[in-house]
């Protein structure tokens, strides 16, 4: 019998495939082999219920997943040819587009925003709160520390001067700010639901999504994506857009049973307890935009970031042909 989560994808895929034209996919395709590689933690949350439906044998395509803990490593296995698609930041995914000549393309986007302000205390109301004070955050060098300095320099404060950033790993600043020996930091969920989990004395201070759009109209804070080789996309654009349909399904089946999918997080690894994601699952944000409508959501979240700081993102906007779309 399947499970509940493969058979609700299942179902879906069936009503998308059903709703698509000849030209959107070939009913004799027979499906390919697809090594792709996924984040812990919230980029790779939608993923799980695909996870499930390919070891149940529900999946046209065959996939052998990767859960990564770094993006690092993932850019690795795509610039080696290892992995033929990943989840990754889109900062990230900008860097990497720039850095190899155009060598992965952005296939969706699956996260929005994610990160939060944890105080333990009640201090902090506003983002005007955090002058003088010290954040701990995770996230250095991609899109949590340009977000947050960017909503800082927005609302007048200059990071590094008006408000100390202190990067630490998102393991031991969970273990720090749980234990109480600190009072204020910066992470995203599921780490900022382990916190208050554990700590029921620290509380939401800000969430950075809000305070993103309070400050700017320039798109959507658009924090996760997919990517693809591009010779492999090349080479296998019905394995392509079949993956798109079985991960979008598999982003709506997360969404629609959000129970089953955090005991999923936890047996594939993407979230250490299934306690955690089912809280933390409602917090990701989780989106899947494709073909045409990624280059308008993301862009002007680019634009930010390169007005910023153009290291961002690796030097420059990325141009129409980052973008996939059959």
């Amino acid at each position: 019998m399947k499970k509940p989560a493969a058979l609700l994808l299942s179902l879906v895929l069936a009503a998308a495939l059903g709703g698509c034209t000849a030209a959107d996919t070939d009913t004799d395709f027979a499906g390919a082999d697809i090594n792709i590689a996924v984040m812990s933690g919230p980029t790779g949350v939608g993923a799980v219920s695909l996870m499930e439906a390919d070891d149940a044998g529900d999946t046209v395509n065959n996939y052998n997943f990767t859960v990564a803990a770094a993006n690092d490593e993932i850019v690795s296995g795509l610039s080696s040819g290892e992995f033929d698609i990943a989840a990754i930041a889109t900062n990230v995914a900008a860097n990497l587009y720039n850095k190899t000549n155009g060598s992965v393309q952005m296939c969706a986007l699956n996260t929005y925003g994610v990160l939060y302000i944890l105080e333990n205390g009640d201090t902090v109301t506003d983002i005007s709160d955090l002058a003088g004070r010290t954040i701990y955050a995770t996230g250095q060098g991609a899109n949590p520390e340009y977000v947050l300095n960017y909503i800082l320099a927005e609302n007048g404060l200059t990071p590094g001067e008006d408000v100390t950033i202190e990067f630490m790993d998102s393991a031991a600043l969970v273990t720090q700010m749980a234990s109480g020996s600190i009072d204020l930091c910066m992470l995203p969920v599921p780490a900022a639901t382990t916190v208050t989990m554990q700590n029921t004395a620290v509380r939401t201070a800000l969430d950075l999504t809000e305070e993103w759009n309070s400050v700017t109209d320039e798109g959507v804070l658009t924090m996760g994506s997919v990517v693809v080789r591009r010779d492999f996309a090349a080479a296998n654009p019905e394995a392509v857009s079949t993956f798109l349909q079985e991960y979008a399904a598999s982003i709506a089946a997360v969404q629609e049973d959000a129970e089953h999918a955090a005991q999923l997080c936890e047996t594939y690894g993407i979230v250490p307890k299934a306690a955690v994601a089912a809280r933390a699952i409602p917090l990701c944000n989780l989106c899947c935009v494709t073909g045409a409508d990624i280059q308008p959501a993301i862009e002007p979240y680019y634009n930010v970031l390169y007005t910023a700081n153009p290291a961002a993102i690796g030097g420059a906007i990325p141009d129409a042909d980052f973008y996939l779309v059959p």
